[in-house]
């Protein structure tokens, strides 16, 4: 299953390369949100709010109203996992949050699944260079993907894998590397980072594995309908 991106980033969407240079910004946001209306999930990441510079939210809230989706971007304690269900998400997603000095914090963890439910969590787990990588993947932990993985799984419904190393490229991503995540972890699985064609989503479907496509969408370089 496809699952398109919105970036939110000061009030705008946005498309960066590799987390960090700015590719594309539309401060229409609903005309993105009524092209992702036929879609039956749509993953919105608050940008602002996941590096601590404000937050979306209000955005948000009348992007839930519309689109059936999975919201990010700062979930660092139960409080903002509430306010963004409250605000109508169906699922929120927490990244760095989950690591504390160096490993899972299954603390925050078990505390997040008990508040929210399990089955609303997704666990964002993402690699750099082999390693999971958080604070916008600019540190680096002493543990692999699947490592992380299979620690975390009693605290979630879902796992989104994001391989850094292809993130905003457009050059393709690392299929092997998703699918070694899917054999960790018997939870559903939801993969982004260089998915570029019809071909990997398709393959990726074939393997029981969502994909989460941005820039790929945004360039035109993957038509999303026969109107596009």
């Amino acid at each position: 299953m496809l699952i398109p991106a919105i970036d939110l980033k000061g009030g705008a969407v946005v498309q960066l390369i590799q987390g960090e240079r700015l590719a594309i910004r539309d401060d229409d946001v609903f005309r993105w949100v009524t092209r992702f209306e036929r879609f039956p999930k749509v993953q919105v990441i608050d940008l602002d709010a996941a590096m601590g510079k404000g937050d979306n939210l209000p955005i948000v809230r009348q992007i839930a109203a519309r689109l059936s989706c999975r919201v990010g971007g700062g979930v660092r304690t139960v409080e903002r996992a509430t306010d963004i269900l409250a605000a109508g998400a169906r699922q929120i997603i927490a990244g760095s949050a989950l690591f504390r000095d160096g490993r899972p914090d299954l603390a925050f963890a078990q505390e997040l699944a008990a508040a929210v439910g399990a089955e609303q969590v997704i666990a964002a787990v993402d690699s750099r260079g082999g390693k999971v990588a958080i604070h916008g993947w600019k540190t680096l932990l002493p543990l692999s993907a699947t490592d992380a993985v299979r620690a975390l799984e009693p605290y979630c419904g879902e796992f989104l894998y994001t391989h850094v190393d292809a993130e905003g490229l457009m050059g393709g991503t690392n299929i092997e590397a998703i699918l070694e995540v899917r054999r960790a972890s018997s939870r559903r699985l939801t993969a982004a980072g260089g998915i570029t064609t019809q071909e990997e989503i398709d393959l990726l479907d074939a393997n029981g594995v969502d994909a989460v496509v941005g820039m790929a969408v945004y360039t035109g370089k993957l038509k999303i309908s026969p109107n596009d």
